[in-house]
């Protein structure tokens, strides 16, 4: 197989910390959305010494819309319940795992040279972002601060290998049901 890159389809959003800032997050939207999309929102709720970041996926055909080219972070194939079919690209989550791994490495890089480090970044997303983001955590071995993940699931079916110790808290809710990590 060959290894899929992928490349965000637009410079990020980015607001700036609204005071000294100390802290930073990257948030990825879903399915057909953009970085626009979140940014607004997460700029009403944010402490001020936070920085947030908030890519736009690339534009891709989507199986599952016939095809139909929008922002995603993955080909969505099938959403069947019973999981017959490989509901999602595993090469492109994988792809845009590298490509969060990308940002994260940019953002870390900034806290460092303010004496700060990964322990004030964090990582999140809605539906699609969400499952990168846990895509993402769950395949590294870098502490960060926290990982936010909304209405998602983790790609692939994966099962946490229990021996697995990360030291990333990770808030992941779906629905009316939640688990905190």
């Amino acid at each position: 197989k060959t290894k899929q890159t992928r490349k965000m389809s637009a410079l990020p959003v980015v607001l700036k910390a609204r005071a000294q800032h100390t802290a930073t997050m990257i948030f990825l939207h879903g399915l057909g959305d953009t970085g626009h999309g979140w940014a607004g929102i997460l700029n009403t709720i944010r402490p001020d010494y936070m920085k947030i970041v908030c890519p736009t996926a690339p534009s891709i055909p989507v199986s599952l819309n016939n095809g139909f080219v929008m922002p995603a972070w993955y080909d969505i194939k099938d959403i069947a319940q019973d999981r017959s079919a490989i509901r999602e690209d595993l090469e492109g989550v994988k792809a845009s795992s590298r490509l969060l791994e990308s940002v994260i490495l940019m953002e870390a890089r900034e806290l460092s040279s303010m004496d700060l480090g990964k322990s004030r970044l964090m990582i999140g997303g809605f539906s699609q972002g969400g499952a990168i983001a846990l895509n993402t955590i769950m395949g590294s071995q870098e502490t960060l601060a926290g990982c936010v993940a909304l209405s998602t699931y983790i790609p692939g079916d994966q099962v946490p290998d229990l021996e697995l110790k990360l030291e990333t808290p990770i808030f992941h809710c779906h629905g009316d049901r939640r688990a905190h990590v």
